[in-house]
């Protein structure tokens, strides 16, 4: 049994939300309610926000104390970043699991009991979104999607991680906090799918649940098409490489599972 899994068995499943914020201040309100509906603790990372989306979340904490914990960073540093920054914050405040939601609206929150209660019984894995798109999503968004899964699937050399772009997942603390202290992971739009394919190396099970995704006709989006997807190839190459030097690590545990 690895030291991650030990740890997992070990301690007692105490998850919390955390949501990065970057000037969602029209949805940040409603996906707040909703998560503390759920009666678990949230935490919000104010990613350099504007001073009117920082008062909103003032309030918000305010308002809830004992339920809303509220960091921030200076300067916009990332929506990789602001994770990074709040699962360290998780894991010194004594919590096992953080869930990740987005902060615009598009994931469906009823859905956050099913995926914790998916991470209790699976303590040591990924539990990743699939997402079910209805009719508001850009075709163009959904078509570039395509693109990271194929390239995901090379670089696993599996169809294990079926959306690894979905912002909605919950992650072991400590399995994570292992990797990053190895490992220097993308800041911003990359996170998301680098984290899953570095975790997938190392061994980390990835269980994918389908969850409804909608695109809010008012929804503030921080993608910039040239620097993001400069950004996203640019990670797609380098993990390509790191494929290739796992290459025969990859071929064994996938010859492995195969004859279980």
């Amino acid at each position: 049994m690895q030291a991650d899994e030990l740890y997992l068995e070990l301690i007692v499943f105490r998850p919390c939300v955390l949501i990065p914020v970057y000037n969602h201040e029209r949805a940040i309100g409603e996906v707040v309610r909703g998560v503390l509906a759920h009666n678990v603790s949230c935490l919000l990372v104010d990613d350099g926000s504007s001073p009117g989306c920082a008062a909103v979340l003032d309030q918000i904490a305010a308002d809830a104390p004992t339920q809303v914990m509220l960091l921030r960073h200076r300067d916009n540093e990332g929506k990789g970043r602001a994770v990074l920054t709040g699962i360290y914050h998780a894991a010194r405040k004594g919590y096992s699991h953080v869930l990740q939601i987005d902060a615009d609206g598009q994931h469906c929150i009823d859905d956050i009991p099913h995926f914790l209660e998916e991470s209790s019984i699976n303590p040591s894995a990924l539990i990743v979104g699939c997402p079910i798109y209805d009719e508001s999503v850009p075709p163009i968004r959904l078509y570039g999607r395509y693109l990271t899964h194929i390239w995901v699937w090379i670089n696993t050399l599996s169809t294990h991680i079926k959306d690894s772009m979905c912002g909605f997942r919950i992650y072991p603390v400590m399995p994570v906090l292992n990797l990053m202290q190895r490992q220097k992971l993308g800041a911003r739009m990359t996170f998301d799918t680098e984290v899953l394919v570095r975790m997938f190396w190392e061994g980390s099970i990835v269980i994918n649940v389908p969850t409804r995704v909608s695109y809010p006709r008012d929804g503030v989006s921080h993608f910039r098409a040239l620097f993001d997807n400069v950004q996203i190839s640019w990670m797609h190459a380098t993990l390509f490489l790191g494929m290739l030097r796992r290459l025969p690590k990859l071929l064994k545990n996938k010859r492995d599972k195969g004859n279980k």
